[in-house]
């Protein structure tokens, strides 16, 4: 699976409430939470964003509350992948129950606002095509592909159901 996509570059320590405001957790609507995606921390920033966009982080992305509404709305805002140095293990897992890929890379620290990324989810590489440089990352194995291109973690569920498996 190949991810291709614009950066939108933030720090470390990007926390779930800096994702989310808890004032919008009264909706599970993608579209809805996304309009508010980070706008407490980077003001602007749905207006900046296209879809297939890409978020690069530093450290401990998506730390504090367990929330599913901060992959929910990084996702509905357009977003189709996050890179960064290390994530919260919540965020990793409610991440891939949305359908939302993610990238740990120590080498998100080298990639800059605006770069013009592909991501190869199979082979465990994000090029950076702006600057020419190619950073590998850890595979994602193939059931973990399946469950993002078919949304998510129930969807695929149902899609192997219905397929026999």
């Amino acid at each position: 699976m190949i991810i291709k996509g614009r950066v939108h570059k933030l720090g470390d320590d990007i926390n779930t409430d800096d994702i989310i405001s808890a004032k919008y957790l009264v909706s599970t609507d993608p579209k809805e939470l996304g309009a508010h995606c980070l706008e407490s921390i980077k003001p602007g920033f749905l207006k900046s964003v296209k879809p297939g966009d890409i978020i690069v982080a530093g450290r401990n992305f998506g730390c504090g509350s367990s929330r599913e509404h901060a992959p929910l709305a990084v996702k509905g805002c357009g977003i189709h992948a996050v890179v960064a140095e290390s994530f919260a293990a919540i965020f990793f897992r409610n991440s891939i129950n949305i359908g939302l890929p993610f990238v740990e890379s120590p080498d998100a620290k080298k990639i800059n606002e605006g770069d013009e990324l592909e991501i190869d989810l199979a082979a465990g590489a994000v090029k950076n095509l702006t600057q020419g440089s190619v950073y590998k990352t850890q595979p994602f194995p193939d059931f973990l592909q399946d469950i993002v291109l078919d949304g998510g973690l129930m969807n695929w569920l149902v899609a192997g159901k219905k397929k026999g498996v």
